[in-house]
């Protein structure tokens, strides 16, 4: 359980730095996605598919990994959009509603009771948003695309998690995202139609940021993630995300300054965030002991 907890923490500082280069990266967010999925695609085949890594699967267990992969390309096309349309701090703040998504499609998807628990810590995660939607008006394209961002993390974790009971982490990935490449290709014309953008190749600077992206906020960080789903529950990873926005919130402010443009409701909803977050690691800790002792009696 330590080492879980261990590979969960890190995947979720490795993703406390995606906010801050899809800030830095000057692509739009669709272009952006797309060249993130190709760098990370490609390096995946080198890696995994050339070394006989990976598990050899028929069409019929493809397809449901590949749907998976189609909504974690949405989960990021809206995260970054949410970037865009507002700042980092409004776009990583906004996933932390992942939380409560998950406190709802889990049970419904895996057919279990609801865990009252869960969805009073979400509530106050749902408190903190609405706190910040309330007061910063100029920010609310960009926070209701980050709500629909935190809508698809969620079902890309709880379907994650009975993909993992049958196949190995690093089959799964790759399967997701070249699905995700494939579809966001075929769409990418009509998105550039309706959003149009002065160059198709990225400047010098963007190949440097879509890299790292690519390689440590991508590959590293979903192995680390799904490594945890193995004994952590999809609400605890997906709440424990929610320290992300700390991360990234803190680099935002370093880089950017952005903490010259947020108000005081801003840290109100912040704050509420993180206690969540607190008082769900204080859960999982008290019920892992109380597991433990039973064990031993």
């Amino acid at each position: 359980m330590k080492k879980a907890f261990l590979h969960l923490h890190l995947s979720v500082f490795l993703a406390g730095f995606t906010g801050i280069l899809g800030k830095l990266i000057s692509l739009n967010e669709g272009m952006l996605v797309w060249y993130r999925l190709l760098i990370t695609c490609v390096t995946m085949f080198f890696l995994f598919r050339l070394r006989g890594s990976l598990q050899r699967l028929p069409w019929k267990d493809i397809l449901p990994i590949g749907s998976t992969g189609v909504i974690v390309a949405l989960h990021w096309l809206f995260f970054y959009g949410s970037i865009k349309y507002a700042n980092v701090s409004i776009g990583v703040v906004c996933f932390s509603l992942t939380s409560l998504f998950t406190a709802i499609f889990d049970p419904l998807i895996n057919k279990r009771r609801f865990d009252g628990i869960e969805m009073l810590l979400s509530m106050l995660t749902l408190a903190g948003i609405l706190l910040i939607f309330h007061f910063d008006t100029q920010y609310r394209t960009g926070i209701i695309l980050g709500i629909i961002s935190a809508m698809f993390a969620a079902l890309f974790t709880v379907f994650n998690k009975r993909l993992i009971k049958r196949f190995d982490t690093i089959t799964i990935t790759y399967y997701e995202l070249w699905t995700g490449l494939i579809v966001m290709t075929i769409l990418a014309p009509f998105y550039v139609y309706a959003f149009p953008v002065p160059s198709l190749v990225p400047p010098a600077i963007d190949w440097l940021w879509l890299f790292i992206l690519s390689w440590a906020c991508t590959i590293c960080m979903y192995l680390l993630s799904m490594s945890a789903l193995k004994r952590i529950s999809p609400f605890t990873v997906n709440l424990t995300f929610n320290l992300e926005p700390v991360y990234s919130i803190i680099l935002a402010f370093i880089i950017f300054h952005e903490n010259k443009y947020l108000n005081p409701a801003f840290y109100g909803g912040l704050a509420c965030i993180i206690l969540s977050v607190i008082l769900q690691m204080i859960r999982v800790n008290y019920q892992h002991k109380k597991g433990e002792m039973i064990a031993t009696h």
